[in-house]
C-alpha cells in the first residue's frame, strides 16, 4: 500500500508539473486539484451505475441511446443524488472527454464541453440536499484563462494533455478499504504549500503538527460524535482527527477564503467523507459565526496569526465574548478565536489550536482574557511550544494551547517546551516520530521532565500574575563548562612565544633583503 500510494503521489506530481512552466503555484494548484476531483467524481459514478445497472444486463457507457434511455437516466439520477449527492451522464464522464481531445491520435477542442460538463456537476444538485455542499465547486478552473495558453489552441492543446495523463492512472476506487487516492490528494496540497510562501498559512497545516492536534483532542476516545475547525483551509486537520478514531460522526467547518473553501469541499468527498457528514461554511467565523448554536466534541484549529479583526463594541453582548468583560484587540484576533471555540465546545470536550507565543505573555486585554481562562473558568489543561520555522511561510516560534471544560487534573497546568526537538530538512523545521511521541507521552502522563516539561500548580501560575511564557515554567538554561583560567594564561604564552620566533625570523628575512621591517 505504501508504495502504490507513493507512486500515485509521484504520478499525479509529474503531471502537475506539466502546468507548473504556464502558472505561479496557487493556480496551477486550483486547475490540477480540480482535474483530480472531476476524476474522482467520474469514476464514483460509474462504478455506482455499473453497480446499479448490474440486474438489468447492461454498463452505464451503454445508457445513452438504450431503448429505455429516459427511464434509466431518471432512475439512476434520484439514486445518484442520494447516494453521491451529484450525477453525470456517460457522456460527460472524465474519461470520455479525454478520449475525446485525443481521438484520432490528435488534439481535438473540447474546452466548451468541458466547460459544460463542470457547470453540469453543479447543476445537477440544484434543488437536493447536496446542492449547498456542491455549489460552486469548480468556480476556480477557469478554462477561459490566458494563463493556460495565449490562442483558444494553446489552452486546449494543455488541457487535452493533462486530462490524457490523469486518465492513464488508476485510482483505485473499487477498493473501498483504500485511501490511497485521499492521501495523494493530501500530498499534492502540502507539496503546493511548501511553495506557496506566506500563501501556504491560509490553506495548509504541516501534517506533523496536524498529527500532534489531532492526538490531542482523542485521548481516551475512540469514536467522536463531531470534530469542528473554525478556519478549516483545506480540511487537512478534520480529516488527520478522523485518522485518529474508529469513526466520526460530523464534520464542521468554516473557511472565509472562498477559493480554499472550495478546495476544503473537495478534500472531504474525495477522502469519501459522505456529504451529508460534512457541514463546511464560506464565512468569516468571529464576524458570522455560522454553527453558533451547536457544540462540538472535539475541536481543532491553526488560525491566522494575530490577524485583524473588528473587535466592535457590539459584540460585547455576544455570548461567545460577553463574560470576559473585554475583547481581543483589535490588531490581533488570537484570543478572540480561542473565546470562539470555547463557546463552541461540549463539556465533554477537547479543544487544541496553534497560536504565537504573544498570546502566553502579552498584557492588556490579552492578560485579562487569559486570566480569566484559568483563574474564574479553569479551562486551560496544557501549553505545548513548537520549534521555530515549522510552519509555511513564517519563522515565527508558536505554541499549542489545549482546552477542556472538564479538566481531570484541574489543580494545575502542563507546560511542555518541544522547540528543541526537531530535525532540519533544507530551510524548514520537523517534528521527527520520536518528537511527536515525546510529546504525546508527557501530555497523557502529565510527566514532569527536566529541560522539557514541568507541571505548574495553579498557585504558581497565579504568582506569576498568569504569565504563562515558558521559560518560566520549564528552565532549559544549559551551564557552560567552566573555563580553567590557569590553562588559558599557558596558552597565552605559548602563542606569545610563537608570535616573538616569527617575528624575528621575518626581521632577519628583512635585514638579508635589506629592506626595513614591518614593525
Amino acid at each position: 500500500m505504501t508504495e502504490q500510494k507513493a507512486q500515485l503521489e509521484q504520478q499525479l506530481w509529474n503531471i502537475a508539473n506539466t502546468l507548473r512552466g504556464k502558472m505561479d503555484a496557487d493556480d496551477f494548484r486550483d486547475y490540477i486539484l480540480g482535474f483530480i476531483f472531476y476524476k474522482y467524481l467520474s469514476t464514483k459514478m460509474e462504478l455506482y451505475a455499473n453497480k446499479a445497472l448490474k440486474p438489468d444486463g447492461i454498463t452505464f457507457d451503454q445508457v445513452e441511446g438504450h431503448e429505455q434511455e429516459t427511464a434509466l437516466i431518471e432512475a439512476i439520477k434520484d439514486a445518484a443524488l442520494d447516494k453521491l449527492g451529484y450525477f453525470l451522464l456517460p457522456s460527460e464522464l472524465f474519461s470520455e472527454l479525454a478520449k475525446r481531445g485525443n481521438l484520432g491520435g490528435k488534439n481535438n477542442f473540447i474546452l466548451g464541453d468541458l466547460a459544460k460538463v463542470l457547470t453540469h456537476i453543479e447543476q445537477s444538485t440544484m434543488g437536493s440536499e447536496s446542492e449547498e455542499d456542491f455549489g460552486n465547486l469548480f468556480e476556480d478552473l477557469d478554462l477561459t484563462s490566458s494563463k493556460l495558453g495565449k490562442s483558444e489552441n494553446d489552452k486546449n492543446e494543455l488541457i487535452v494533455k493533462v486530462l490524457s495523463h490523469l486518465d492513464e492512472i488508476d485510482f483505485d476506487l473499487e477498493n473501498a478499504d483504500s485511501d490511497v487516492l485521499g492521501d495523494a490528494y493530501e500530498y499534492l496540497i502540502g507539496k503546493f504549500a511548501s511553495g506557496a510562501g506566506k500563501k501556504a498559512g491560509e490553506f495548509y497545516t504541516p501534517q506533523q503538527v496536524s498529527n500532534v492536534l489531532a492526538q490531542l483532542v482523542t485521548v481516551g476516545k475512540d469514536q467522536l460524535k463531531s470534530v469542528y475547525d473554525p478556519t478549516c483551509g483545506s480540511g487537512s486537520l478534520l480529516l488527520r482527527v478522523a485518522k485518529q478514531v474508529n469513526g466520526v460522526a460530523a464534520f464542521y467547518g468554516q473557511e472565509m477564503n472562498p477559493t480554499t473553501y472550495n478546495l476544503c469541499r473537495m478534500n472531504m468527498i474525495m477522502h469519501d467523507v459522505h456529504y451529508k457528514r460534512f457541514d463546511i461554511k464560506n464565512e468569516d467565523t468571529l464576524e458570522r459565526p455560522q454553527h453558533i448554536d451547536q457544540r462540538f466534541e472535539a475541536i481543532v484549529a491553526n488560525p491566522p496569526f494575530s490577524a485583524k479583526w473588528s473587535a466592535s463594541p457590539l459584540f460585547m453582548s455576544d455570548d461567545r465574548f460577553s463574560n470576559y468583560g473585554k475583547l481581543a484587540p483589535s490588531s490581533k484576533a488570537d484570543f478572540a478565536f480561542v473565546q470562539h471555540m470555547v463557546h463552541q465546545l461540549a463539556d465533554n470536550g477537547t479543544m487544541a489550536l496553534v497560536l504565537p507565543h504573544g498570546v502566553l505573555f502579552r498584557g492588556g486585554a490579552e492578560g485579562h482574557i487569559r486570566k480569566y481562562l484559568i483563574q474564574d473558568r479553569n479551562y486551560l489543561d496544557a501549553v505545548i511550544g513548537l520549534p521555530a520555522n515549522i510552519f509555511y511561510g513564517t519563522s515565527i516560534p508558536t505554541c499549542i494551547l489545549v482546552l477542556k471544560k472538564d479538566r481531570s487534573e484541574a489543580d494545575s497546568l502542563l507546560f511542555i517546551d518541544a522547540s528543541q526537538h526537531f530535525e532540519k530538512v533544507k530551510t524548514q523545521n520537523y517534528l521527527r516520530e520520536e518528537d511527536i511521541t515525546k510529546l504525546m507521552d508527557t501530555y497523557k502522563n502529565r510527566t514532569a521532565e527536566d529541560k522539557y516539561s514541568h507541571v505548574a500548580q495553579l498557585t504558581e501560575v497565579a504568582e506569576n500574575d498568569y504569565n504563562l511564557n515558558i521559560p518560566r515554567y520549564v528552565d532549559t538554561f544549559e551551564e557552560e563548562d567552566p573555563v580553567d583560567l590557569s590553562e588559558v594564561s599557558r596558552q597565552l604564552k605559548e602563542v606569545a612565544e610563537r608570535s616573538r620566533s616569527t617575528d624575528a625570523t621575518i626581521a632577519d628575512y628583512c635585514k638579508q633583503l635589506g629592506i626595513d621591517t614591518p614593525f
